[in-house]
This record gives C-alpha cells, sequence and structure tokens, in this order.
C-alpha cells in the first residue's frame, strides 16, 4: 500500500525595495527547505524605482499563472516593502481567493507625518498605505529596533489589517545587513503560524 504525501504548500515569496539579495532568509529559504513546499517569487522589472501598479500587476499575474491555486489558495510571504504590496493588492485585486493568508514581516513606516520629508523618493507612490481588513489570514512581525519603522507603527498596521502581530525582539530589518541569514527563528515561527 503506498502512502499519499500530503500535498505542500504554495509560499509565494514577496521581496521589498531592491529585491532580497542571495544571503537574505527570503532567498535562502526555498534552498534550504525546499521540500517542506512549493515555492514561487514574484519578480519585478524594477527594483529600484517601485511603481505600486506595476508591482500590484506581477503580483496579479503570478497568482493567475498558477491554475493549481484555486483548488489550494497560496501563503504570500512578504518582507519589507512587500507586506504594503499585499495590503495594496488585496484591495484591489479580484483574486484574492487565490490567497489563503499572508505573512508579513517588518513592514517600513510609510505614512508617518512626521517622516514624510525624509521618506526616499523612490517611495512617495506608496504613502497612500491601504488600511482595510485584509481578506484573509495573516500576521505582521516586527522588530523592536528596526530603523525603517518603530515597533508601535507595525502594531498599528497589523490592527487595521486584522491581523495577528509578533514583537521580534531586536532583529534590525530582519534581513541580511541585520544578520538574520537562513533565520531559523522565522522559519519556526512561519510553520507555527501555518499551523494554526
Amino acid at each position: 500500500m503506498t502512502t499519499r504525501r500530503p500535498r505542500l504548500s504554495t509560499l509565494v515569496l514577496l521581496p521589498g525595495w531592491h529585491d532580497s539579495g542571495a544571503e537574505h532568509w527570503q532567498s535562502r529559504w526555498p534552498v534550504i527547505h525546499s521540500d517542506h513546499a512549493r515555492w514561487m517569487r514574484v519578480e519585478q522589472d524594477d527594483w529600484q524605482w517601485p511603481k505600486r501598479g506595476d508591482w500590484m500587476m506581477q503580483l496579479d499575474e503570478a497568482l493567475l499563472a498558477d491554475a493549481s491555486l484555486l483548488d489550494e489558495p497560496a501563503v504570500l510571504v512578504a518582507h519589507s516593502l512587500g507586506c504594503h504590496l499585499v495590503a495594496a493588492w488585496a484591495a484591489h485585486s479580484q483574486h484574492t481567493a487565490r490567497v489563503k493568508g499572508a505573512w508579513l514581516v517588518a513592514p517600513p513606516d510609510l505614512d508617518n507625518p512626521d517622516k514624510l520629508d525624509s521618506l526616499p523618493p523612490q517611495l512617495h507612490g506608496w504613502t497612500r498605505v491601504p488600511r482595510q481588513r485584509l481578506p484573509f489570514a495573516a500576521q505582521v512581525l516586527a522588530s523592536s529596533d528596526d530603523p525603517h519603522s518603530r515597533v508601535e507603527r507595525a502594531e498599528h498596521l497589523a490592527q487595521d489589517w486584522g491581523a495577528s502581530f509578533a514583537n521580534l525582539g531586536p532583529l534590525g530589518h530582519v534581513n541580511a545587513e541585520s544578520g538574520q541569514g537562513d533565520w531559523p527563528d522565522g522559519w519556526a515561527r512561519l510553520q507555527g503560524w501555518l499551523q494554526t
């Protein structure tokens, strides 16, 4: 008698501004956890000057290209600006049924009125942050010493998006530059969240 292997979840990686380099956990996880999920990475045409509408279209097209997501919706795994992509896409797309959840790590603070003058010009098109409740389960994870957002601001985003919230402690921007590398604690957290 043959035992059927359970179907693997599709995890869709959404990097932030400037993409996630080779040492970033978003690039490492598909390599070291290749047997634990089906992996998809949404590539953007312009990582340097991110146009929100273009990024949303790329996500829509990637999800529409995979017919299996009609029966087994994906989980979006976003970092930094990728978190805001999820919120913007969910507010406009007619294909949100292809997603069953979003795991949102280190969303930057883009609409703080006290910080708008110091926001890089490449991100000015993202300052109208959609704050409506996401149409699927979500969790926001934020670092207590992220240079791009105070943890309280990230927690407010989570509340607006209807997401659970986790304070990761002092992990910087939760990327390779802040020393996270393979980020095994993050992988364990994601697995725990997926099981709930």
